[in-house]
This record gives structure tokens, sequence and C-alpha cells, in this order.
């Protein structure tokens, strides 16, 4: 099952990507709790764990560095002697090859900031990895977050002040004090993310405040920071492959693993149905081994979906964060008319997965993220504020606040 890598010479993309087709299982989190946003303190003891898996099966000389950004993820006008202190680059050497397993593969593991590289300042940092030292042969790059706390964050999530979407969408109204910061303009100095589930594509940047009063911005608006709810993320667990779990219609064992999962159907319903999710997110896992980064198993995961749109009208995607979210033609289903159903296999390491169905009519090419699955206010969600400031006449800008908000815990 060795997979083959794509062509060496790539340009990269300023996102969440993976450039190999051998390079899975990639995680990047705060070391301090699996699966966290990847956000960490500015000159603490804070680190970012990033994971990945090598499915060629061999050792490879992997390196890694960051690149300091601005709000919109494009490069910093700085060069990396300004934002980095020690060396500009490592080589990954925590690496370990899987065992018992019948994918065989190369597990790496790097925390970042270390001895060899930290970072100077605050702000965006996309980190890349990248073989034989040369940044023309990237692997992966994910987006980090390092913050210098200066603002203190106060928000709250209330229903829609549109009427019409009061039982679907959940708005999110804040402020901040900036006291103690030297703020020259604070309709043109500072602007804040709003991010739900960590899912950069469902974000809203606040360019302005909606008033001023002292030294606090409010941030409530009728028009602004009013996100579709959506609903809870589906799941299954393959932290097993003896016996069969929730979701897990059968499992087949030979030369490889095999798990067909459930039929699944719309959920645009009319009322919400609580289950209890993950946020998207996805934790590798094995029930019957030692140590899951390298004892646990591959398997490749049949999904399926009982139709309720045909091709002619769009096309079909599942995604997770163990995807990126990504709608490419790796995640999207085929359709068998013979069956009126959507179907798709996927390569997953043995764990707890979080997804959902993404519908992209023809007509706008735009992703809906609403047809199959729905819409309610009660729907369980994250929220990430993220507050950037530039302050007179620099050439980048600091991330200078950080929260993270949950609509159920307040």
């Amino acid at each position: 099952m060795l997979l083959l890598p794509a062509a060496f010479a790539q340009s990269i993309t300023y996102t969440d990507n993976v450039y190999r087709a051998n390079i899975k299982s990639v995680l990047c989190y705060n070391a301090a709790k699996e699966g966290s946003f990847p956000a960490i303190n500015l000159r603490s003891n804070d680190q970012i764990l990033l994971s990945f898996d090598d499915l060629s099966g061999q050792s490879h000389d992997y390196y890694y560095t960051v690149e300091h950004c601005d709000n919109s993820w494009q490069p910093s006008q700085l060069s990396p002697a300004e934002y980095l202190q020690s060396f500009l680059e490592d080589r990954l050497l925590d690496y370990q090859y899987s065992s018992g397993t019948v994918q065989k593969y190369v597990h790496y593991e790097v925390k970042f900031p270390n001895q060899n590289i930290a970072p100077k300042l605050s702000g965006n940092y996309l980190l890349k990895v990248y073989e034989d030292g040369d940044q023309n042969k990237p692997v992966l790059t994910r987006r980090i977050y390092v913050v210098n706390p200066q603002a203190g964050i106060s928000a709250e999530v209330v229903p829609s002040n549109n009427v019409s979407l009061r039982q679907t969408n959940q708005k999110i109204n804040f402020r901040f004090d900036y006291a103690g910061i030297n703020v020259a303009n604070p309709y043109n100095d500072i602007k804040v993310l709003v991010m739900q589930n960590g899912h950069p594509e469902v974000s809203y940047l606040n360019t302005q405040p909606t008033f001023v009063q002292g030294s606090q911005l409010f941030y409530n608006d009728i028009s602004i920071n009013d996100f579709p709810g959506g609903n809870e993320f589906r799941h299954f667990d393959t932290r097993t492959l003896k016996l069969n779990s929730e979701r897990v219609a059968r499992i087949f064992k030979d030369t490889a693993n095999a798990v067909l999962l459930l039929t699944d159907v719309s959920r645009n319903k009319n009322g919400y149905l609580l289950e209890y999710d993950n946020d998207g997110n996805y934790f590798i896992g094995n029930q019957d081994g030692r140590d899951a980064r390298i004892d646990a198993d591959y398997a490749r995961m049949y999904f399926s979906f009982a139709a309720e749109q045909v091709p002619a009208n769009g096309s079909l995607y599942v995604v997770g964060k163990f995807n990126n979210y990504a709608l490419n033609a790796s995640n999207r289903f085929t359709y068998d008319d013979t069956r009126n159903r959507y179907y798709l296999n996927t390569l997953l390491k043995q764990g707890v997965y979080d997804y959902q169905y993404v519908w992209v009519p023809n007509t706008t090419s735009h992703p809906d993220y609403v047809t199959l699955e729905g819409s309610y206010f009660e729907t369980e969600n994250d929220y990430q504020l993220l507050v950037y400031y530039r302050p007179v006449g620099a050439r980048w800008e600091e991330l200078i606040g950080f929260k993270t908000i949950n609509t159920i815990k307040r």
C-alpha cells in the first residue's frame, strides 16, 4: 500500500495543507491539551505540538521553519532574523517506525518553540515542513498563532437580530479593553477575527468597532458576527478494529483493513437533536495497543450517503479537521444511480473522527453546510476571537488578544 509522493517542486499555500499523498494524520495543537486551537503565548512555556505519519515506510530528511504573516495570511515584510531567534530552520529528528501494523509508516513529532527555533514577535505564523532543507519541496503547512496578551476580551453568544434567523444562527457580541496600549486610531489600528470551531473559512474579520467608549471597543452591530449555528458533527469510532462500534456496519481484515460505515442521511429536519461531538476534531487512538502514535493501524473507510440531490445539481463532499475541510477530488463522492447512493472511501488512522457533509451547488460553486446538515441556534460550537494590532509606522501586525468562547459553557 505504498503511496507515492507528489512532484517535488511546488509552491506553498498559506493555509493548512498537505503536499504529499504519503503524508497522513497531521495534528497541530497547543501541547497542553490534545486537539486544542494552535495558539500559544509569547515568551511563555507554551508549545505547539506537530505530528504526522509518512506512509512511504522510510525516514526522510525533513526540516521545518515558521514564517510571520499578517491577519489575512499574507507574508509580513520582515526578514526571518527579525521574527526568529536562534536558528532559522531545524531538522525533524524525533521519529519512530510503526509497530505491528498492516500499513507501515514513520511517525514524526516536533514541539515549537524550542531551543533551536523560537519567535521574537507575536502574530500569525505559517509552520512549514519540507524535505532536504529545500522549501521548494514542501511536505505540509499549518497555521499557528503566537499571542502577546495585552487586551481583555469579554463576549457573549445571542440569537440573531434577524427574526427569520433566530432559530438557526448564533451571533457573537464582544468588547475588549485596550487600556495600556498606545492606540492612535482604534477605528483603523485594530482588527478582530471571529472564527467558528477553528475553521478559517467560517469566520468574520471585524475591521472597525461598532463604537468606542473610553478604552473599550464594542462590536455588536446587528449585521456582524452572525453565524449559522450548523449542526453537531457526525462521528465514528475506530479505536478498535476487533468489534463494530457506533456507526460502524462491518470491519474487514485481510491484507489490508477496511471499515464499512452505516449509510448516512440528511439531518436538515424541523428540530434540533442533541448529540455530543468534538467540534470537527479528530483524535488518534488504539484501545488494543500501548502507544497509538506508532501502533494504531490505518483502515480504508467507506462512506455512503442516501441521495437527496443528484450530480446534475452539484457535488457532495465529506469534511472535518482530518482533511482540513478541503473540497477536492479526494473528498468528493461518486454517485451510483442504480442504488441512489453516494460513495467515497479514504485511508484514515484508527481513532475518533468528527465529520459532516457539504453540498456544493453547480449554480453557485459555494459550499453549502446547511442543506444536508441543518442549522440550529442550540448547536454547541466553539468560537475563537483573535485581536490584531498594527502600531503606527509598524511593518507587521501583533496578535494582542485571544479568547475561546463556547455556546454552552457560558
